[in-house]
């Protein structure tokens, strides 16, 4: 499993676009048939993918982790971004969609991936956080998730909010997840851009084709920078850094947040005409 060590805002402003990519961008971890992860010092999250075919995965115990199993001192979101598939837990089998959520909680020694048909293969993004508190395992399918309609094609951000593993939904220990979809015509998400340094933020972008780009906005709000990324690319937003976006088309993305707390609401605002 990579390890991927986070930069700070001293040394942010001066890292050039190689630098910010190997930093704060995790691309190409979806591999059909493989279970690929990437461990960063932002909040110990682990990030990645288990994209089975024929053969079922079983999630991996890392050396990294010192840890007798996966979910020893952790709890994981699992978002289906593909066909219908399976997520067995320890004796109990459940059904994903596509977009539903299983919520693991901490103590399950036993996590195993499947598809339920190879040539429409299921698709797990996973998002790992530490937890201290077990909570139990929770399915969350794709009509349950709250969704919210938000923004305007006016201001191009007109999009869907669904909340998946939160204070109101799926209980975690300090796991946040949902997806956003933005509506046809608009192509900008997260606005007016904000912070929040009590927790951090991961973003990965799905649902936009392999010709199609994510221009992803992050850094201080007096000075930012971008990150280009393609389908299902991932990128790591500490909470010193905004996080916002625009596509060359609609896209969605999975958010996850991981910290101190998990009020939704809890963000510092940083209003677009004091951007730079």
């Amino acid at each position: 499993m990579k390890t991927v060590l986070m930069a700070d805002p001293v040394r942010y402003p001066r890292m050039n676009t190689e630098e910010l990519r190997e930093t704060f961008l995790l691309n190409n971890l979806c591999e059909f048939g493989k279970v690929n992860m990437v461990y960063t010092d932002l909040d110990r999250a682990v990030v990645g993918y288990a994209a089975p075919q024929a053969e079922a995965l079983t999630l991996p115990n890392y050396p990294e982790l010192r840890a007798a199993y996966f979910t020893e001192r952790r709890e994981l979101g699992a978002l289906n971004i593909g066909g219908a598939g399976v997520i067995k837990v320890g004796g109990q089998s459940y059904e994903l969609g596509n977009l539903d959520v299983l919520y693991i909680g901490r103590g399950n020694p036993e996590v195993v991936f499947e598809s339920k048909d190879a040539a429409h293969p299921a698709i797990f993004y996973l998002l790992s956080y530490t937890a201290h508190t077990v909570y139990p395992v929770a399915l969350v399918k794709k009509e349950e998730a709250n969704p919210t309609d938000m923004g305007s094609l006016e201001s191009c951000n007109s999009r869907t909010i669904c909340k998946y593993i939160h204070k109101g939904g799926a209980q975690s220990c300090q796991l946040v997840m949902g997806v956003t979809h933005l509506h046809p015509g608009s192509c900008w998400n997260t606005l007016p851009s904000h912070t929040h340094n009590r927790r951090t933020e991961v973003y990965m972008y799905f649902n936009f084709g392999e010709d199609a780009r994510v221009f992803h906005m992050m850094g201080q709000p007096t000075e930012t920078r971008h990150i280009v990324l393609a389908n299902r690319d991932v990128v790591l937003s500490p909470g010193w850094s905004i996080h916002t976006g625009v596509g060359t088309r609609a896209y969605s993305f999975c958010w996850g947040m991981g910290g101190e707390n998990q009020d939704y609401a809890d963000m510092d605002p940083a209003p677009i005409e004091t951007m730079l």
